[in-house]
């Protein structure tokens, strides 16, 4: 006699669970899908009025496009610095601080400040110390070496790689804090007692345990990667030197020029970009994780 209520119990939770998925299942539809289909159309067609298909014509455009290229070189060679650097800065200081050493919630708190600060305000003390006439000539001219026009030459890049590392350390650094915090302590007393060293519990234990947050800190920094063009625009405008001009300044003054054919293409490019790199990263950490398990 109670089999039917139960029954009709469990399907009465399951429409309730999907009447609750349903809302953010319509904004994902709504926001996020339909939107990416129509930057997908907008690709293959010559225009949105009369609407041709043309292929892959708009792609080639793109490529022949000599700002895209260089937009793209430049993103390429910031994020394959800058993300490398910011993951071992702040796996480093994580496992510095998970020891006991003097001063830790200062070094904790030091770091973890640029979180708080606002965009802008960040790029006014960054004007402020690499302008022309900034603090950092004023201070080498001190010492007799001849200032540098830090936002006008190849060394703006480096500027930028400065700023992504200020801002992003203190997050990853905490992130893997947690995931150390959670590496069970019993194996790495085992390990010590066997002889076993920093270096070698590092490797052979730690990091089966760091990999998952690894893959999610490497994303998570790849993405940031990508947005560093509210800095870099802050910083120099729509136009910077030819260092400092990324994919979001190429998207942003493709947009202002109504090339929405060729802004398509970027953006479709971007995505399977994208999808192709966090692809191979997942499989690496499965196939990475298996080998140190084993």
């Amino acid at each position: 006699m109670k089999k039917p209520n139960s029954q009709c119990g469990r399907r009465g939770e399951r429409i309730f669970s999907n009447l609750c998925v349903l809302p953010s299942l319509a904004g994902v539809l709504v926001f996020f899908l339909i939107p990416f289909c129509i930057v997908v159309y907008y690709s293959v067609i010559n225009n949105p009025i009369t609407a041709q298909f043309v292929g892959l014509e708009n792609f080639k455009r793109l490529f022949q496009a000599t700002a895209f290229r260089s937009a793209a070189l430049n993103t390429s060679t910031f994020s394959l610095i800058s993300v490398p650097l910011v993951m071992v800065i702040s796996l480093w200081l994580a496992t510095l601080l998970e020891r006991n050493i003097p001063y830790k919630s200062v070094i904790r708190t030091f770091f973890l400040s640029p979180i708080m600060v606002p965009t802008a305000s960040v790029v006014l003390v960054w004007q402020v110390l690499f302008h022309n006439h900034g603090t950092i000539n004023q201070m080498l001219e001190l010492f007799g070496v001849q200032g540098v026009d830090w936002m006008k030459s190849s060394h703006g890049q480096l500027i930028i790689i400065v700023m992504f590392l200020w801002k992003n350390i203190g997050y990853n650094m905490i992130l893997f804090m947690s995931a150390l915090a959670a590496v069970p302590r019993d194996i790495l007393e085992v390990a010590e007692l066997e002889g076993a060293g920093r270096i070698y519990q590092f490797f052979h234990i730690k990091l089966r345990y760091l990999s998952p947050t690894i893959l999610f800190v490497l994303i998570l920094s790849l993405i940031n990667s990508f947005k560093i063009f509210r800095e870099v625009y802050l910083l120099t405008g729509d136009h910077p030197y030819d260092k400092m001009y990324m994919l979001q300044h190429f998207m942003n003054n493709t947009f202002n020029s109504l090339d929405y054919q060729k802004l398509s293409a970027a953006a479709v490019l971007f995505s399977l970009v994208m999808i192709v790199i966090i692809a191979a990263l997942l499989i690496a950490e499965e196939i990475f994780g298996k080998d140190v398990e084993s």
